[in-house]
């Protein structure tokens, strides 16, 4: 059960909220759906608890966060073929299957929360890496994830909230 006091809401038109805080928020480009499908851009509705948190150590401090948290290496993948055993699974690279990888010359996975979207069981085809990861500078849409600014992904990790809702 999540504690109603620690989930961040997000709105479908780019804002996180929490207590009192608003921040502004990048959202997949293919809208806020009930009904994601893998490469549909969307970001999925619902509360989606915070898993665990990766990050590049060589890039960033260590987030401060309740959740598990490992540095970012340049092996570290994220399966996004449905057709894979893997599939939405955090994997080794290289991987023969269709992945993601974390360790990127941009920033944007410079600190990556890894959000509760089809994990418990996993579906294929129902949608893959859903993250928290750092939005770009101008919050340009993502391909599904939820995107803000180190400084707000920080306090909300700082800030003991254990999962977002999407709400359209």
């Amino acid at each position: 059960m999540v504690d109603p006091g620690r989930i961040a809401r997000v709105t479908g038109d780019g804002w996180l909220i929490h207590r009192d805080r608003r921040v502004r928020a990048a959202l997949g480009h293919g809208g806020v759906r009930a009904d994601k499908q893998e490469g549909d851009g969307a970001t999925p509705l619902g509360i989606l608890p915070l898993r665990r948190v990766f990050y590049r150590a060589d890039r960033i401090a260590i987030p401060t966060t309740q959740l598990p948290r490992e540095p970012i290496t340049q092996t570290d993948g994220w399966c996004d073929d449905p057709t894979d055993r893997a599939y939405n699974r955090h994997v080794g690279l290289p991987y023969t299957a269709r992945h993601e990888e974390f360790w990127r010359a941009d920033h944007i996975y410079d600190l990556v929360v890894v959000l509760g979207w089809n994990d418990a069981p996993v579906i294929a085809r129902r949608g893959s890496a859903i993250f928290l990861h750092l939005a770009r500078q101008d919050y340009a849409p993502t391909d599904g994830c939820i995107a803000l600014s180190l400084p707000d992904l920080g306090w909300l990790l700082g800030g003991g909230v254990t999962a977002v809702e999407v709400v359209g």
